[in-house]
């Protein structure tokens, strides 16, 4: 159960990125990614009162104020080393490092994934490099590629930390401690555009993709907080991860985009990856 459940988040993410990667085309990335984090947080606030009944501790809500705090910055210094940076460099770092730091952590305090699922986890984190690599064009200088590797080593370590801190709460507490972390990440972007003097008004065509792309992440993260609340930690992190697989997918049936050699040995890889974690 837990693989269909860290799957669909990783589609959901996926599908989310690819029609905020569109909005942020059109408008102000910022922007963008606060309209859609209080999409978001307006979707689970009409979905919390027709769950089940949950048990929250004071605790479940300042995990999620953590992973809040973390995932919005882990966003912030994407989007700036997206902007400074090429995307075929920044992007795998960023991906890798939100995935391994968390199995790195969670086999210090003492997990043991072993054989086909350890094997399935280290392919997976190579899927993730391959289909986030898009062709790297010959005007780009060495200097250039070199650009934003440190904020997206950074970036990365933001999102790790908002998968690991989101994996602290209780299973009893449901999905409220999702309410304190949308509730951060609002208030985080909703900061940083008042000092930087900045507009949320948007034209209608992006302001529909930030709204859809909001409400598809906060999807992915239900599915995600979920399953890593019944599955082992690493195989959960890494099987969300495979998020770029489904944004590659989505650039070539709407957009026509052509998946290079790398992107398809990628998709390839995850394929087996899920095989293997699931077989074991």
């Amino acid at each position: 159960m837990f693989v269909t459940l860290a799957l669909a988040s990783a589609a959901f993410y996926g599908a989310g990125d690819f029609l905020g990667g569109i909005a942020s085309k059109r408008a102000d990335a910022v922007v963008v990614t606060f309209i859609a984090q209080a999409a978001g947080l307006v979707v689970l606030a009409l979905l919390l009162p027709l769950l089940p009944s949950s048990s929250p501790v004071p605790s479940d809500y300042l995990w999620g104020v953590a992973a809040g705090v973390s995932g919005s910055g882990g966003v912030a210094l994407l989007y700036r080393a997206l902007a400074i940076g090429t995307m075929s460099v920044v992007a795998p770092i960023t991906a890798v490092v939100a995935v391994a730091l968390p199995v790195v952590i969670s086999v210090v305090l003492g997990e043991r994934p072993r054989g086909l699922p350890l094997l399935g986890i280290l392919l997976g984190i190579a899927a993730i490099v391959l289909v986030s690599r898009p062709t790297v064009q010959p005007s780009d200088s060495p200097a250039a590629r070199r650009s934003g590797v440190g904020h997206a080593f950074l970036a990365g370590i933001g999102v790790a930390l908002f998968l690991l801190t989101l994996a602290q709460t209780r299973r009893e507490a449901g999905l409220w401690p999702l309410l304190t972390d949308r509730i951060a990440s609002v208030a985080f972007f909703a900061i940083v555009i008042v000092v930087s003097r900045g507009s949320v008004r948007l034209p209608k065509n992006p302001t529909a993709l930030a709204l859809a792309g909001g409400s598809l992440d906060m999807i992915a993260n239900a599915l995600y907080l979920l399953a890593v609340r019944i599955g082992p930690f690493s195989p959960v992190v890494t099987l969300s991860a495979l998020y770029p697989a489904g944004t590659v997918l989505l650039a070539r049936a709407i957009l026509g985009e052509r998946l290079s050699w790398w992107q398809a040995a990628g998709i390839v890889c995850a394929l087996i990856a899920v095989t293997m974690i699931v077989g074991g």
